[in-house]
């Protein structure tokens, strides 16, 4: 039913969107801590910003990203000056891409699970000498896992959909940048090609569905470990 590219595009797909959760994820730790327990002048802008690809067309997203790291770009100029790294139409782009549009997802569901960390768990940690970053640590942390697994989870079944932002920054290039939903497209552009495209939709909709049910499993299972 599939042919090399079809099992190529399948498989890049996975890799995109491994790679991009893996540079995501990090960060958006990072921004919802700070969305979640900051007090500062501009966290109504970091705040909007975050959430600034969820009301972007995509298109739209991939082609900022164009401007800022194509080669001659202010950030992507000065990667391939400095360190010979070209993102524009590379694999690495295409998890770029999916990272930028996913990153917004992975947030909400850290801060979620981080506003619903007992602050007085903390506080009383902090009454027996724990440090800011003891507390973190043994406490913060491990109670917001859920959401910080569910949001890696999520993201990465986002990224196995995301089209527009990597078609306009990393292009559809066989093998390079062309992942299950451009392949899709593609295969609806050839005459005949509805057959194709619908088994390649079935296989997208097992890797969502797949990635979903998972996350609602492991958030259900260390809720539970956690006793809530």
């Amino acid at each position: 039913m599939f042919d090399a590219q079809d099992i190529e595009a399948i498989w890049l797909t996975l890799i995109v969107a491994g790679r991009a959760v893996g540079f995501a994820l990090p960060l958006a730790v990072v921004a919802a801590w700070a969305l979640a327990r900051g007090r500062f002048a501009g966290h109504a802008m970091l705040n909007t910003l975050v959430h600034l690809p969820l009301v972007l067309p995509p298109v739209v997203t991939g082609w900022l990203l164009l401007i800022v790291f194509g080669i001659r770009g202010p950030i992507g100029s000065r990667l391939m000056e400095w360190f010979g790294m070209r993102l524009v139409f590379t694999t690495n782009g295409a998890a770029l891409a999916c990272a930028v549009m996913t990153f917004p997802v992975m947030v909400r569901a850290i801060r979620l699970s981080l506003e619903a960390v007992d602050p007085g768990l903390e506080a009383a940690a902090r009454s027996l000498g724990a440090g800011w970053f003891d507390r973190m640590l043994t406490i913060t942390m491990p109670l917001a896992s859920p959401g910080i697994l569910v949001g890696g989870i999520v993201g990465f079944a986002t990224c196995l959909g995301e089209f527009g932002a990597v078609i306009t920054f990393a292009a559809s290039i066989p093998g390079e940048t062309r992942t299950l939903p451009l392949a899709i497209y593609a295969a609806l552009q050839e005459p005949g090609g509805e057959e194709r495209a619908a088994a390649l939709a079935l296989v997208s909709l097992a890797l969502a569905l797949t990635g979903l049910l998972l996350s609602d499993w492991l958030a259900r299972r260390l809720n539970r470990v956690l006793g809530r």
